[in-house]
């Protein structure tokens, strides 16, 4: 076939393949163009998914009369001019080709008019086919008619989805632009129906919560930070919210919308150990940077940047996050008798909760909140006539014994200073009722209401955060020799792991190698696991499956993060194990001094709460 240079239209349609996926791609890029126009509202209008018409209009500036027809030209644009200002872009479009490429694909019409000019005009392109310009009467500001999209490109056409999955996408789109610009208002309709209409001048965070939903906005922490060139500001969801994909991410760089895998991959790494592995956090995340900085060029739908200091601003996205977590109770509250994010909350069988809060003495409800607790303990002895757990610590020696106090005050004058007071803190604190239920939950109360605690998963979370202290510290685990190896026959794929993840052993506190062809002898085992009882055999078996993982990079933090998570689960207090009253105490009294107490290192919840407004609404008290 001879060389040839392809027709106008044929490169724009060409062009049109790279940027113009769907209908919601048309969206994107008019009303990048509406924004960078000034405009202060933008109504869009969409029939049949977009299928049929999609219709934008704008009050922006406006196109001048004698450039109206070359704003439908092939890299036409007013947002750059030399190749230097591609170094610094701050416009959301630049390329010059979206109105080009859009015209050779459906029957457009453009009417624009300048706030200076008496009269607007107008001109019409289907494909390669123009109609010229001429006048016509309109307010300020632009409108954009495109119908029949891909009309002379059927191939195209036949693969768009139903008109509720493209309208979908085109709702998801706008949305997103319209998160980014609380200062213009929005309004998106679909088939003479509103979709949404969000007026001009909001706050960042009011714009978000009426995009994302008023019912989650107590779920949502605000954050912000300005260092070294890079400002953030966003809403981190409560860990309750992740969701299985993360379609719920909205990363944007100088307002830009974007998919980059270092900032997802830094907000993912803010909530390890608060969400499980397989699911997603909710966050909206706007980052701004010098626009020199920035390389926002790399991809035709301009939908991924390149930053000049990747490192900066990854470090600095997951320290931020992380810090509005940390400083967070982030305990889920769930509702008496309904499913939350906790779970569901079964009264048990055989007793009337109305009975809770009731004086069996007297038969009247009460008020004052140490009779509550003690009739909320009964109301579990109860349920279960021999569970054993509680204990009511209300006597000082009591504390004393346990080690957070003294008997009598250390200065002459009888007077408890300072640091007594501070110890005397945890005998009030040990004065709420502990129980524990079915020997694997803990119930007891704190300002809110009733906190109810998986044993397991607080002690994990412990155990977790005892081992990453030591790693850092020590840089190694402490280690029990064996007496006797503890050996187990091993496939090729295990044996062939153990040789790359040497020092991520050394620093475990493991010593384990071949021995012969197919067996492994552990010869060192972590003490923490050796104290608790915990299998040696399993352990590496667990360990070395999860090393022929591809994903696992035994160098990497994440992998070290990975196989501590497994330790401090083989050597946490299990569910069925019977604790003492001391030492249900100190879980507790432990709990209020680690951070991330509320998720064990998988992500799952250790406590949930039932608050006091919705127990007293469940007994007609409120």
């Amino acid at each position: 076939m001879p060389i040839r240079k392809l027709s106008p239209l044929l490169v724009n349609q060409i062009a049109a393949g790279e940027a113009i996926e769907r209908p919601a791609s048309v969206v994107k890029e008019l009303v990048e163009n509406s924004l960078d126009a000034g405009a202060t509202r933008i109504d869009v209008q969409v029939e049949d998914g977009g299928r049929e018409l999609i219709r934008i209009a704008d009050d922006g500036c406006g196109i001048p009369l004698d450039q109206i027809e070359l704003a439908l030209e092939a890299h036409a644009t007013s947002k750059i001019a030399e190749a230097i200002d591609l170094e610094a872009i701050a416009t959301m479009g630049f390329r010059g080709e979206a109105l080009a490429s859009i015209a050779s694909v459906s029957r457009l019409r453009l009417s624009s008019r300048t706030p200076d000019s008496p009269e607007g005009a107008v001109i019409e392109q289907a494909g390669d086919q123009r109609v010229g310009v001429k006048p016509i009467g309109m307010a300020p500001g632009t409108v954009i008619e495109v119908r029949n999209l891909f009309f002379n490109t059927p191939a195209r056409r036949k693969f768009m989805r139903a008109a509720s999955t493209e309208v979908g996408h085109i709702n998801d789109t706008l949305g997103r632009l319209a998160m980014a610009h609380p200062d213009v208002g929005f309004k998106m309709t679909h088939n003479d129906r509103v979709t949404f209409d969000y007026p001009p001048g909001q706050t960042p965070r009011r714009r978000c919560v009426d995009r994302l939903g008023h019912e989650i906005e107590e779920g949502l922490l605000e954050f912000e930070s300005d260092e070294r060139g890079v400002r953030l500001w966003g809403l981190a969801g409560r860990p309750v919210l992740a969701r299985p994909t993360a379609k719920h991410q909205y990363i944007y760089v100088n307002d830009r919308p974007v998919r980059d895998r270092t900032v997802m991959y830094a907000v993912k790494e803010a909530y390890r150990g608060l969400i499980e592995p397989n699911l997603q956090p909710m966050v909206v995340l706007f980052i701004n940077v010098d626009p020199t900085m920035v390389d926002v060029n790399v991809h035709p739908t301009k939908s991924e940047v390149r930053f000049a200091d990747t490192n900066a601003v990854r470090g600095q996205v997951l320290a931020v996050i992380r810090q509005a977590l940390l400083a967070t109770d982030l305990t889920p509250s769930i509702a008496v008798g309904q499913r939350g994010p906790g779970g569901a909350f079964n009264k048990p069988a055989g007793i009337n909760p109305a009975d809770l809060f009731i004086d069996t003495a007297t038969g009247e409800q009460s008020t004052d909140d140490e009779t509550k607790s003690r009739q909320f303990v009964e109301y579990f002895k109860r349920m279960d006539p021999k569970q054993k757990g509680f204990v009511y610590q209300q006597v000082k020696q009591d504390a004393v014994e346990a080690g957070i106090a003294r008997d009598e005050p250390r200065n002459g004058n009888g007077a408890h200073d300072e640091e007594d007071e501070k110890l005397n803190e945890g005998i009030r604190a040990s004065s709420k009722p502990i129980l524990q239920v079915h020997d694997s939950y803990i119930v007891t109360q704190d300002e809110q209401g009733i906190v109810i605690i998986d044993q397991h998963a607080l002690h994990e979370r412990m155990m977790f955060e005892l081992l990453i202290e030591r790693v850092r510290s020590s840089g190694s685990l402490e280690s029990q020799r064996m007496l006797t190896p503890a050996t187990f026959k091993a496939t090729d794929a295990q044996i062939e792991a153990l040789d790359t993840i040497g020092p991520l052993l050394e620093k475990i506190g493991v010593d384990a190698q071949p021995l012969g062809p197919n067996t492994i002898a552990v010869h060192a085992y972590p003490t923490l696991l050796f104290d608790r009882g915990a299998d040696p055999v399993a352990f590496m078996t667990d360990l070395l499956d999860r090393c022929t993982d591809d994903n696992f990079i035994p160098s990497d933090e994440a992998a070290l993060h990975e196989v501590l998570d497994m330790m401090s689960c083989k050597a946490a207090i299990k569910a069925g194990d019977h604790l003492r009253d001391d030492e249900l105490a100190e879980l507790l009294r432990r709990r209020d001094q680690i951070d991330r107490s509320s998720n064990c290192p998988h992500g799952r919840p250790t406590t949930i709460r039932l608050t006091l407004k919705d127990l007293e609404k469940h007994f007609k008290r409120s």
